[in-house]
């Protein structure tokens, strides 16, 4: 690192532009999203002998279109990432689950994001009333393991982190 200075200050992420001596010796501007981390969650149930996983669809203005989903939410400030895994699990779906564990943890886009996000396998499910933020509408409904694979490879899911998760569980579920 050469010289940083903050360029951008929000409520969700704040944004550095960086200069960096790279590896080759050359220095470069990089600027860079810094956020504090997400959680992202997977709800997993057996029914009539198959998996089903629950995936929820909300409007993302950035993809300008509706998007199925894992239920995902940022990490607050001194909240660990299991907490906020429960958290979010409760409120976008209502769900609390019994066994939780971290399956992946990557970058999502690391050219320029330093966010990372851990996912998490939730299962032993019990209902319960959701409470999502005020600009949340959410739909959430079990899909066939198989089906939600499908979707994912037919281009019909198209949100990165649901398709690492899916190929994960799927690949798991093959050994």
């Amino acid at each position: 690192m050469v010289s940083s200075r903050s360029a951008y200050r929000g409520p969700v992420f704040h944004v550095t532009t960086d200069y960096v001596r790279e590896p080759g010796g050359i220095t470069a501007r990089r600027d860079v999203v810094r956020h504090t981390g997400s959680v992202v969650i997977m709800p997993v149930r057996r029914r009539s002998g198959k998996t089903e996983v629950l995936l929820v669809r909300q409007y993302r203005h950035a993809a300008q279109q509706y998007l199925w989903e894992l239920a995902a939410g940022r990490i607050d400030a001194g909240e660990s990432e299991p907490a906020a895994a429960r958290r979010e699990l409760a409120e976008e779906t209502g769900l609390k689950a019994r066994r939780w564990t971290r399956v992946l943890r990557f970058y999502p886009s690391p050219g320029f994001l330093d966010e990372t996000m851990a996912l998490y396998l939730a299962e032993g499910l019990t209902h319960g009333q959701a409470k999502p933020e005020d600009d949340e509408v959410i739909e959430q409904r079990f899909w066939p393991l198989r089906r939600a694979v499908a979707m994912a490879m037919r281009g019909r899911i198209r949100d990165g982190k649901t398709i690492a998760g899916l190929l994960w569980l799927a690949q798991k579920k093959t050994r």
